[in-house]
């Protein structure tokens, strides 16, 4: 992973992923507190970390369409050839693991103290880190086609000198 563009950005998704596997498998298994409350935690804060990236990845995307044909499916789910295969791979397949966890756990603990809800239900909030995560490798260093004009040129690069944004 070190040789790879962006490998920070990889290696902090799958450490966040791997810690909400085990809060939530663990919370699930022994549905008692501290877990339960551990589990919530965990969860929003992968979430205000996925807000934060999706976020970030999105305000880089923007500036950079101005030159290159950025696709939503191109930057979240990494097809079309916007990232390497490994990285891809990696990265979706961290996205799939949240979805996975994340409704696996709130199905197999679906109430709480008699209740009707989860506390394990805040697990579902989760993806939202993977797909920020996606935005922002793919913002940052993803590989997209130039955006052209009507007569089929390429949009020019700006000019530092031009003082234009």
């Amino acid at each position: 992973m070190e040789n790879m563009h962006g490998s920070l950005i990889i290696k902090i998704n799958v450490a966040m992923t791997a810690l909400f596997v085990v809060a939530s498998v663990v919370a699930a298994a022994a549905f008692s507190q501290p877990w339960k409350s551990i589990a919530v935690v965990v969860s929003l804060a992968c979430f205000t970390i996925g807000i934060t990236v999706f976020l970030w990845g999105y305000w880089t995307a923007v500036q950079r369409s101005r030159t290159d044909e950025i696709s939503v499916a191109a930057m979240y789910f990494l097809v079309d050839g916007a990232a390497p295969s490994k990285v891809a791979a990696i990265l979706n397949s961290t996205l799939a693991v949240q979805v996975v966890v994340a409704v696996a756990t709130a199905i197999a603990r679906s109430s709480t103290d008699g209740k009707a809800g989860s506390t394990l239900a805040f697990g579902i909030l989760v993806p939202m880190m993977g797909l920020g995560f996606n935005g922002l490798w793919a913002s940052i260093h993803g590989s997209f086609s130039p955006r052209q004009l009507a007569d089929g040129a390429q949009v020019p690069h700006p000019d530092t000198q031009s003082g234009q944004d």
